[in-house]
């Protein structure tokens, strides 16, 4: 891409990383991307509630054997993350306790840098820049795919930045490339009483215990069992349910449970707690075994909350879809790499962060790629990371082959 193109984003993404912003609470790094996009290319921008998009317009005399003639898009999302900066950076953030430890400003200015390269050039189909909120918490692509079905678009395609993989290098999976994902929160009510007189009252310790311990297990049971305990024998009793969750490993896709936090009473030494908390993040290839752990764990809840006599409540936060590329369009990004001679390197085993891509996914095809950050890289969502800048330029390159257009060449602003 072009030098000035190329200081320009590297600026962008460095002011970006010190104003970050939680999920859907993006307002100045909205305000950040709409000024550089007005202020630097001559793209269409149309503002919507809580995200916007930029769009180039096809030239009717322009074609290609790349493009179908169908719109396309690409992703960028623009929240940050609640981590404290602990590094030293001339960019650091001025927010305290945010900070972009995702890269997320990075993927905004490489979208950017698309927007740069395409103003100065003629395209065959209308290409759409979709600037999202919310993707750590889930929330921004199921909002922001309303545009795909109302402008047409056929091929959608955003990139993240990944440790572990060679600085520069494309990785990817064909099929299922990140699993699907939720968040379960479960309540328990009972009743407070003195600590001296523990009977009094109702604790629900004992409770979370065997919940703890049977949502650490769910991820192991086979497909039958899941549905054994979510539907078990009316004559079964509860003190036998134990027997349901010895795991039996039978050719099991990859399912995961995480405890994320657990709550009780406050550590006073002179009152047994009447109230708890359980948080949990499931995580599964498939949507449909995800769910199936999640209500295994629910109906053994409620039943050891009934038998303890509590009140149990739950609810489900930050669902993640399975993000699955289209062969088609990964064939794309296969040929953009080739074209733009960039190394290629095959997942064997999916990336078990989820990803709201997905969303867009389930409307029309696409594909989600990945740019080596480096193999020692800091690894995402830890306080040393921050985004690497060497990659952007590879990023901008890999989008202009994904739609069809050569590179300018290379920027060579870092050696």
């Amino acid at each position: 891409m072009k030098l000035s193109n190329l200081e320009k984003i590297i600026s962008l993404r460095r002011a970006l990383h010190q104003h970050p912003e939680l999920s859907m609470q993006e307002k100045e790094t909205m305000k950040i991307l709409q000024n550089f996009l007005r202020n630097n290319t001559s793209l269409e921008i149309c503002v919507k509630d809580g995200w916007f998009y930029a769009c180039k317009k096809s030239s009717a005399s322009v074609t290609s054997d790349a493009g179908n003639g169908g719109p396309i898009a690409f992703r960028a999302d623009m929240d940050a993350l609640p981590v404290p900066e602990t590094i030293n950076l001339p960019h650091g953030s001025q927010n305290k306790g945010i900070s972009h430890k995702c890269g997320h400003d990075g993927h905004c200015a490489v979208v950017c840098g698309l927007a740069l390269e395409l103003d100065s050039r003629e395209t065959d189909r209308d290409v759409y820049l979709i600037f999202q909120p919310g993707e750590e918490i889930g929330a921004g692509a199921r909002r922001c795919s309303e545009l795909i079905r109302e402008k047409g678009i056929t091929e959608i395609y955003a990139m993240h930045n990944l440790g572990g993989y060679p600085e520069g290098s494309l990785v990817y999976r064909r099929g299922l490339t990140q699993p699907a994902s939720e968040g379960l929160r479960i309540r328990l009510t009972g009743k407070t009483s003195h600590a001296s007189a523990p009977e009094k009252g109702n604790n629900p310790a004992g409770t979370i215990a065997s919940i703890v311990q049977y949502a650490l297990c769910a991820s192991e049971l086979t497909g039958q069992e899941l549905h054994d305990s979510v539907n078990p024998p009316a004559q079964t009793p509860l003190s036998d349910t134990k027997n349901k969750i010895t795991p039996v490993i039978q050719n099991l896709s990859m399912r995961l449970c995480t405890i994320t936090g657990i709550r009780l009473g406050g550590g006073d030494f002179g009152i047994s707690p009447g109230r708890g908390e359980i948080c949990l993040t499931l995580r599964a290839e498939l949507e449909e075994e995800m769910h199936a752990m999640e209500q295994s764990i629910i109906s053994f809840a409620a039943q050891a909350s009934a038998a303890a006599g509590l009140e149990m409540t739950y609810s489900v936060h930050d669902y993640f879809p399975e993000t699955r590329n289209h062969d088609d369009c990964l064939d794309r990004v296969l040929d953009a790499a080739r074209e733009n001679k960039i190394p290629a390197i095959s997942m064997q085993e999916l990336w078990r962060a989820s990803e709201d891509f997905g969303h867009y996914l389930k409307i029309c095809p696409g594909a989600m790629f990945y740019i080596g950050n480096g193999e020692d890289y800091a690894p995402l969502h830890t306080a040393e990371y921050d985004f690497n800048d060497r990659i952007i330029e590879t990023a901008v390159n890999m989008f202009m082959g994904i739609i069809g257009i050569p590179s300018a060449g290379a920027g060579k602003l870092f050696k």
